[in-house]
């Protein structure tokens, strides 16, 4: 694409912030010039087919990035840049122009394999995006476990990494917060490793979790929440359960309540002004698969803010449509995956359909009321 080029989407229902409208789309270097109703024809003209045109999605949570390094339990994929570009792709076409792969640095239990992928995912993530390879753009969220001692140590060498724009806040110690129920936990971790918990071998673990836990969790979330403020960047607090548990986030500096697991606690952080993040999978699926509060009832309260895709890239998209068909207008419920986490990361320029906004769109067609991807432009080149 040259500096001059012009572009038209023509024939298109485009999705802004408060309407749908047919029209005409108009995208020059890279921005979205005009949206009219009709206009003279461009440089490249695009037949959109009376498809819907949204912006491109900003995805601020997602975890596939692991899934393509870590395939199978006790398995470690050798070549990074392979897992980093196969990521790429899927996200692409997901519909997901902006997205922020999220790191988990350091691990609750002890095997870990996050740990050992965390410099090789970064490095290759970086080296592909410097050559130019990746067709989303890619940025960081660091998913910060403070119950393990080593979390400081893995961290500080990448806090100023250019592409970090957001830290949470994670604890996954047992009796607490998602795992706060032991018999649940006792089960769902004997599942994950293969084999059932002895009486004994079980309290014994817990006992040592919980050591951990006051040992490091109060100065790790403080250090996060030193260097979040020096460096400007929104934190997330992670799993919250109780008003306990939000009051003691937005203390730590928390502005976002990621995955709250009960009503109580995502209407105690909106009271305190904290924005509620809600994994997709949770409205596509019906329900949370481990019996957390349903998002879809936030939605209905009005309490949830924004989307992400959490661990299947294809939900974002799927999950908006799926509010809409419960009842939500479409340019709502597209600005749960749009506007909103834009907003939320800071990014101005882009995340709705606007003159003067970049040209990140997606094209998107419904069968059988599944939305489809069609086609996607990123800063108005066609990457889809």
């Amino acid at each position: 694409m040259t500096d001059a080029m012009h572009i038209q989407l023509r024939n298109a229902r485009i999705v802004e912030e408060n309407k749908i409208r047919d029209g005409v789309l108009n995208i020059r270097n890279g921005v979205i010039e005009s949206v009219e109703d009709d206009c003279g024809g461009g440089e490249t003209i695009v037949d959109c087919g009376g498809d819907l045109l949204i912006a491109g999605l900003v995805d601020l949570h997602t975890d596939n990035l692991e899934h393509h390094f870590l395939p199978r339990p006790g398995v470690i994929w050798p070549c990074a840049m392979t897992s980093a570009m196969a990521h790429d792709g899927q996200i692409l076409t997901s519909g997901i122009t902006t997205v922020l792969d999220a790191m988990a640095i350091g691990d609750f239990e002890t095997s870990g394999a996050r740990s050992a992928i965390l410099d090789a995912a970064i490095r290759a993530l970086s080296h592909a995006q410097t050559a130019n390879l990746l067709k989303a753009d890619h940025y960081f969220h660091f998913r910060c476990e403070v119950s393990d001692p080593a979390l400081m140590e893995m961290l500080e060498p990448h806090l100023d990494h250019p592409n970090l724009r957001l830290l949470s806040i994670m604890d996954h110690t047992p009796g607490q917060k998602q795992f706060r129920d032991l018999a649940r936990y006792r089960d769902y971790r004997g599942r994950k490793r293969g084999m059932l918990w002895g009486d004994e071998e079980f309290t014994s673990y817990i006992a040592e979790r919980m050591e951990i836990q006051r040992t490091y969790a109060p100065k790790w979330s403080e250090r996060i929440s030193e260097a979040g403020a020096a460096r400007r960047l929104p934190i997330a607090s992670h799993d919250d359960t109780t008003v306990e548990d939000v009051e003691r986030s937005f203390a730590s500096g928390s502005s976002v309540c990621e995955f709250p697991t009960t009503i109580e606690a995502a209407r105690h952080a909106r009271r305190l002004g904290m924005q509620n993040v809600m994994g997709a999978p949770n409205i596509v699926l019906g329900g949370s698969h481990s019996g957390n509060v349903s998002a879809s009832a936030l939605a209905e309260d009005g309490l949830l803010d924004a989307l992400t895709s959490d661990y299947i890239p294809a939900s974002l998209l799927r999950a908006a449509f799926a509010l809409a068909e419960s009842g939500f207008a479409l340019p709502n419920a597209v600005a749960m995956v749009t506007t909103k986490p834009a907003a939320l990361l800071g990014f101005e320029d882009r995340g709705r359909i606007a003159p003067g906004m970049r040209a990140d769109l997606a094209l998107v067609r419904t069968i059988e009321k599944v939305p489809i991807v069609r086609c996607v432009w990123v800063a108005g080149e066609r990457r889809l």
